[in-house]
């Protein structure tokens, strides 16, 4: 009776254990999985991207689109069922998830060597993807006299009508300094006083009955081609999109622009990490990315892709020398240790 018994338990080990083979094997045998940010910009991340690295590396893929957050990204890697291999992030994001162990830690030499990509978008955690702006939009044909920068958008005696603002405080208050006169050199010093954000909250009220807020990027174009808004606070890329797909002529200010990096990490423990490294090198390749700012109008991470492109193209990238050179760096840290602060009395302010 207990020889049968033991055999009975064994075999139900036995069992176990091939049935949790079976399943990493299944995990295994995933399809590499890449996800981005939707819209015209994965568009055209898959037609340079995606389409050419399955046909160049034989490799199954899928990719997927998401709408950020931490807390999904923490879901996933924590819960034990991660279904995302590759991940393009914001740079808050990337920061928080390398703290927290969150994603591998990149090999470069994978990818061509640290040397190979501009110094921001190199990171312990990731890689950069793209340098993309915050930017003033507007309507070339619906503004007979075009804006200069931040102080005219809040001037609505001279340009009557709404204007529209990232929902939150992040970019809205830096954006407001600038109006208001800060150089964009010192908008985090002045932002970091009391003082300062007193100051940024203070100019909103000289507008605040003429914002309009949004919060997804595909909604500053519809925004202006409705003409429910005279200018907007807009992704650079989403203008010139616009302007190439929908025949549009909106224009853009970049004095005063803020950038920022997005970046390719690695979900910690990913099942396809030789693929992920397979894929991440292909689109670190300056012959690759510069056929993606030719699609799409957002500067790229290889120090050599911009020296691929003609010039028509790179006067209307981010990274263009004219363009950068009055933008400020969204402060990743800065808003890491205030964002739960501000938002806070950010919203207070709205709901007045």
């Amino acid at each position: 009776m207990l020889k049968r018994k033991i055999g009975k338990i064994a075999l139900g080990f036995a069992a176990a254990l091939s049935a949790s083979a079976a399943l990493a094997t299944a995990a295994e045998a995933r399809d590499l999985t890449v996800v981005s940010w939707g819209g015209a910009y994965q568009d055209a991340q898959k037609k340079v991207y995606f389409e050419p690295f399955k046909k160049a590396a034989s490799i199954p893929m899928n990719d997927e689109s998401w709408d950020g957050g931490i807390g999904v990204l923490r879901a996933k890697v924590q819960g034990g069922a991660a279904t995302w291999d590759v991940v393009q992030v914001e740079s808050d994001e990337l920061a928080v998830g390398c703290e927290e162990g969150l994603f591998e830690k990149m090999d470069y030499s994978k990818i061509g060597g640290e040397a190979a990509y501009i110094p921001p978008s190199v990171n312990p955690c990731g890689v950069g993807a793209i340098l993309y702006d915050f930017v003033l939009g507007y309507d070339k044909d619906k503004l007979k006299e075009a804006p200069k920068g931040w102080a005219d958008f809040f001037d609505t005696k001279k340009i009557p009508g709404k204007r529209a603002l990232r929902q939150g405080p992040k970019t809205t208050l830096e954006i407001a300094l600038m109006a208001d006169g800060v150089a964009p050199k010192d908008v985090y010093k002045v932002l970091a006083t009391d003082e300062g954000v007193d100051r940024a909250f203070k100019k909103l009220d000289t507008i605040k009955g003429d914002i309009v807020w949004w919060k997804a990027g595909a909604q500053p174009p519809q925004l202006l081609a409705s003409g429910e808004v005279a200018m907007t606070s807009v992704y650079n890329g989403r203008i010139d999109t616009a302007n190439k797909n929908e025949k549009k002529n909106f224009g853009m200010v970049w004095d005063g622009a803020l950038f920022t990096l997005d970046s390719w990490v690695i979900l910690k423990g990913s099942p396809n990490k030789d693929a992920a490294y397979k894929f991440l090198d292909f689109v670190g390749k300056p012959e690759n990315q510069s056929k993606l700012s030719e699609n799409i109008a957002y500067g790229t991470s290889n120090k050599d892709a911009a020296g691929r492109l003609a010039p028509a193209v790179l006067k209307d990238l981010p990274t263009a020398p004219d363009n950068i050179k009055n933008a400020v760096e969204i402060n990743v840290g800065f808003w890491l240790e205030n964002i739960d602060r501000l938002t806070e009395r950010f919203n207070k302010w709205a709901a007045k």
